[in-house]
């Protein structure tokens, strides 16, 4: 059976690819932060206790600021394939956040992929890069397009792209980078656009709402 490890996996592309992993027959492990409520709504249909025969998802307390933690459960459950999907994604927060954004989008890449690498283990690395990093460069834009990132967020994400490459061509690593635009679902968090507008929507049809507040635009 194999095995996956996803960081980000109670977001919208992290719950969506441990469903698909674990229709594939995977055993699927997921890194989750400590916090006095759980925050597993979007995997809670997927999830049985560990402790019940065949359980397929498991887990795992830690965060990508913290490689102590990383570094143990990469050894222990030696996964076949590493999915890094976590990150502070808010390119508005990030211009209020930008140290913290930064320790978790770009050094948290290294954390990882230097716990893989210490750990010896052979597994496949994906790299969940953004089309922010574009920024300002004209479409249409490819592989070859030259990064021109507009804020911190898209910043920290050139420099994890380039930091999993380093580690690619200087460690012999698995690792690749998949450039995600933007992309919808309903499991999309409540404070992006999209679900803002459409959530007002609804709530101003059932009479709960007057109002559409977007934000600078």
């Amino acid at each position: 059976m194999k095995r996956a490890f996803i960081t980000g996996i109670t977001g919208q592309d992290g719950s969506y690819l441990a469903e698909l992993l674990l229709s594939k027959g995977y055993e699927v492990h997921g890194l989750i932060r400590r916090a006095s409520t759980f925050n597993t709504g979007r995997i809670d249909h997927v999830y049985t206790d560990p402790h019940t025969r065949g359980a397929h998802l498991f887990l795992h307390y830690g965060d990508l600021a913290d490689s102590g933690p990383l570094t143990n459960i990469i050894y222990n459950i030696k996964p076949d394939e590493v999915y890094n999907l976590a990150a502070q994604s808010h390119v508005r927060v990030s211009f209020d956040m930008p140290e913290y954004t930064g320790d978790i989008v770009a050094l948290g890449t290294t954390r990882l992929l230097e716990s893989i690498h210490r750990s010896g283990i052979k597994t496949k690395f994906y790299q969940a890069s953004s089309s922010e990093m574009f920024g300002a460069a004209l479409p249409p834009q490819n592989e070859l397009t030259v990064f021109y990132p507009r804020s911190p967020y898209a910043a920290a994400k050139v420099y994890s792209y380039w930091i999993a490459i380093n580690y690619r061509e200087g460690y012999n690593l698995f690792a690749c980078n998949g450039i995600l635009f933007n992309h919808e679902s309903p499991r999309r968090g409540e404070t992006f656009v999209t679900r803002k507008i459409t959530r007002a929507v609804a709530a101003i049809l059932a009479g709960k709402q007057e109002k559409l507040f977007l934000g600078n635009l």
